[in-house]
């Protein structure tokens, strides 16, 4: 395969520098821009041209570079408690950065691009969800998704090749766990890492569709390469459902001496589901992806990874 120039929009964070550094390995080249937010340096590849630039702002795109063949677009504010907190600054990062990028896009005529969009789109609809399900967000996060997806069809009529790519909970190794208002995985593990009860917001038996980072990087690749995924919506999920309670237990047995380590339920946030799970048919049949690591193997290696950056010790 011919090597490209990717721009990668929120290139520092988790699932941003996942995508970077497989690009990296297979010979692409890569520009990431990235304001910081929360992303981090530490996760940058060393290998790639990095900006840091606010997509709010207009000017950021002055110090894009020029011979851009594809944008990878996960720049946002991307926690849905965040965004019911403070939604203007939630609509400001997430809508007009994604309208100023299609924005300049066009004028480069850079035509493929992929959007980081959400289960959040289908928002209180609970069950195996696929593609055509209802579309009712539940949060100002899940609202500035579907718009995005709505920009990305936009795009499309005026000759753009996008694919919008509807995650779920995504959890692994390189997950930020400072960040206790994102990530369901990662804040509860980060609790355990500084032996701290688990605050559990919500009810212990909702369910989320968890999905391992390696398992979408796949993804992402599988949408990239192929040409028929352009114009196409996909779900990136396992097509299983995990309680809360089931990944309590599990990071609990790997990651804590005593069983009966302390779990406290309080308050739901604002906007939060009772549960999602991901219909996985589409992109299965017409990318020929499927996920490879469970729940139980995937909670293992993150345990591991949390382990070996030996900052505090695990559970107590």
């Amino acid at each position: 395969m011919t090597a490209r120039h990717y721009l990668i929009t929120g290139g520092a964070g988790f699932i941003g520098s996942a995508i970077a550094r497989r690009l990296l390995e297979r010979g692409d080249q890569l520009t990431i821009v990235d304001n910081l937010s929360s992303g981090s340096m530490q996760n940058l590849p060393e290998r790639a041209r990095f900006v840091n630039a606010d997509l709010r702002d207009e000017r950021a795109f002055d110090a894009l570079a020029d011979g851009i063949d594809g944008i990878l677009h996960l720049g946002a504010q991307p926690s849905a408690e965040i965004s019911q907190a403070d939604p203007q600054y939630t609509f400001d990062t997430n809508e007009r950065g994604t309208f100023l990028l299609l924005q300049w896009a066009a004028r480069r005529r850079i035509h493929r691009v992929l959007f980081a969009s959400s289960m959040a789109v289908y928002g209180s609809a609970t069950g195996s969800l696929g593609e055509e399900a209802p579309l009712e967000p539940a949060s100002v996060y899940g609202l500035t998704k579907l718009a995005g997806e709505l920009a990305m069809s936009l795009f499309e009529r005026s000759g753009g090749q996008p694919t919008a790519l509807r995650m779920f909970n995504v959890y692994g190794p390189g997950q930020n766990l400072t960040n206790m208002r994102q990530g369901m995985v990662s804040i509860y593990l980060a609790f355990l890492l500084r032996g701290e009860p688990i605050l559990v917001k919500g009810a212990d038996d909702r369910y989320r569709d968890l999905i391992y980072i390696d398992d979408v990087v796949d993804g992402w690749m599988a949408a990239l390469d192929r040409p028929e995924s352009i114009g196409r919506v996909y779900n990136l999920g396992t097509g299983v459902g995990t309680t809360v309670r089931t990944l309590i237990d599990g990071l609990i047995a790997a990651a804590a001496e005593r069983r009966d380590y302390p779990v406290v339920c309080g308050e739901p946030t604002a906007g939060d589901v009772h549960g999602s799970m991901a219909d996985i048919t589409r992109v299965s049949a017409e990318l020929g992806w499927r996920p490879r690591v469970d729940v139980s193997e995937g909670l293992r290696r993150t345990v591991a990874w949390a382990r070996q950056q030996g900052t505090v010790p695990l559970g107590q």
